[in-house]
């Protein structure tokens, strides 16, 4: 029961919130990295310390490098894009300054990102709607019940990709085995043959 509860809090964790602190030196660049799937919206909210004479750019890419958001001298914004395929998503904070290392104090990012369910806002959707908070709150259930669902099917569809691939190996290594015993057979019979032509040539057996 405890593993069906897991696996069931699995996807759940999977669309909570990414928040993150650090801090980045001047003249660096840091990248964080984050897997989503298909069809789901993603949304964002960043704060960067500003600092004199220090310019700090914000881009998000994915594996294709593919441009989702970009912003040149950022210090504190939103954003929001809808993924189309499943794939490695990177948020990028670049800062350049003139003034060069040593000089300018580290900067502190901020940065909250948020996507499936969680980045829905379901107050905006009530007020076009007009939902009543029940309806609100069974649309936010019936959306985390699909999120689910397309979490198993996608992992349904690893597990059988992950199968095929083993039978496929399986089936490669039966027939590399059965060909490695036919010219192991081979070899062997060839070296019999020969050695008894070899003796009867030197006369050592009839």
């Amino acid at each position: 029961m405890a593993r069906i509860a897991a696996l069931l809090l699995l996807p759940v964790f999977i669309e909570s919130v990414f928040s993150i602190s650090f801090f980045l030196p001047v003249n660096s660049r840091k990248c964080l990295r984050e897997e989503i799937h298909k069809d789901v919206l993603v949304t964002g909210e960043y704060v960067i310390d500003e600092q004199a004479n220090t310019k700090t750019n914000l881009k998000i890419t994915d594996s294709s490098s593919h441009t989702l958001y970009s912003k040149e001298d950022a210090s504190k914004g939103k954003f929001a894009f809808t993924t189309e395929d499943y794939d490695m998503f990177e948020v990028c904070f670049e800062s350049k300054s003139p003034m060069g290392t040593g000089r300018v104090p580290d900067q502190l990012v901020d940065l909250d990102m948020k996507h499936g369910v969680e980045a829905k806002n379901y107050e905006e959707i009530a007020k076009v709607e007009k939902l009543k908070p029940l309806e609100v709150e069974l649309r936010r259930l019936e959306d985390l019940s699909e999120s689910i669902v397309n979490d198993f099917a996608y992992m349904k569809k690893r597990e059988e990709e992950m199968r095929d691939t083993n039978e496929s190996t399986n089936t490669r290594v039966l027939y590399f085995s059965i060909f490695s015993m036919c010219c192991l057979i081979g070899l062997a019979t060839w070296q019999v043959f020969y050695l008894r032509r070899f003796f009867k040539a030197k006369k050592l057996i009839e």
